[in-house]
């Protein structure tokens, strides 16, 4: 398996799986949106030894109370069933938190399974006083600090771009 970042003719495996790995389409119309409009921080793919894109990760903007301060929102990430169980969505995770980090970027949201993304070391962003826009349950919102002391002095909403008001 190789990880790597996204190229343009990784545009439609990417697509093809999500489609694949999601119940609805829009996911994928998510990334496709998020590209569109430039909200593209970082994507992610694994890929088999054939070449196949059997997993991604997508990071784009948020804010936090209407401030920019670097945040990124880890949505969405996947794995294709047949390649589950064996570490890629973690293994993505640690790639992608590195990179991010590397480049200056503090923090990271993301709003999903809470015993899942705790491995990767999330927490419960309320415990920061930080909330998510929609109505989730408060143990699904989680957040991870890249750089120390990014998540001090921060709280309030955490927003993501407008694509993802499509998706509620």
């Amino acid at each position: 398996m190789l990880i790597r970042t996204e190229v343009p003719s990784d545009i439609l495996s990417i697509d093809a799986l999500l489609k694949e790995v999601f119940d609805t389409p829009a996911e994928a119309e998510l990334v496709m949106a998020l590209r569109e409009q430039g909200q593209r921080t970082l994507s992610l793919v694994a890929s088999s030894d054939e070449g196949d894109v059997i997993g991604h990760i997508f990071f784009s903007p948020v804010t936090v109370d209407g401030q920019d301060n670097g945040w990124q929102g880890l949505a969405p990430l996947c794995v294709k069933q047949d390649y589950r169980g064996q570490g890629i969505g973690q293994t993505l995770m640690q790639e992608a938190t590195e990179i991010l980090a590397e480049l200056g970027y503090p923090v990271v949201v993301v709003l999903g399974d809470s015993q899942y993304y705790h491995k990767a070391g999330f927490v419960t962003a309320a415990e920061h006083g930080l909330h998510c826009s929609w109505p989730v349950p408060e143990e699904s919102f989680m957040v991870q600090e890249l750089l120390p002391d990014s998540l001090n002095g921060h709280q309030g909403l955490v927003a993501y771009s407008a694509p993802f008001s499509a998706l509620s």
